[in-house]
């Protein structure tokens, strides 16, 4: 057949082929869960692990030649552990509580795959009375307040 029986005007006509599998998912072929997708890193945990990356590669170059280099070698080394702490998802992880917080400088450690503490528990209104209700209440008892006084005054009138 080398066209469909309906108009393409009608709306109808997807002009695909009849039998394709378009109602199917696509098949992931992609790495195991679990190993690390470099796809997977956002934008900001690229540009940080570069910048360590680079950080590292110049650290290793100063070792090799040596001297005043070699001891400045030492610290861009831990200055990169130290950036890679900075990337944005595991910042994320430690403010949420996932990861750990008090670490000594220089261990290089991933975010954990899930929560390492159980979920707060909500915490349930303090109660109280609603402040509707408690304005409501003195604008009545001022207005009673008010009548009483008024009323007493016309008892005793000063002549």
């Amino acid at each position: 057949m080398d066209r469909a029986f309906r108009d393409p005007r009608s709306g109808r006509d997807d002009r695909r082929p009849a039998g394709s599998r378009r109602h199917l998912e696509d098949r992931d072929r992609g790495t195991p869960a679990h190993e690390e997708d470099v796809t997977t890193l956002t934008r900001g945990d690229q540009l940080v692990e570069g910048a360590a990356d680079r950080l590292q590669k110049l650290a290793d170059e100063f070792a090799t030649q040596g001297g005043a280099k070699a001891r400045l070698a030492e610290e861009l080394a831990q200055d990169a552990a130290f950036i890679r702490k900075l990337k944005p998802s595991l910042m994320a992880a430690r403010y949420r509580g996932e990861a750990p917080k008090d670490q000594p400088p220089g261990e290089n450690v991933q975010a954990p795959s899930g929560p390492q503490l159980p979920p707060r528990p909500k915490q349930k209104p303090s109660g109280g009375l609603n402040p509707f209700l408690v304005v409501g209440a003195a604008l009545v008892a001022g207005i009673v307040i008010a009548k009483v006084i008024d009323w007493r005054g016309h008892a005793h009138p000063r002549n």
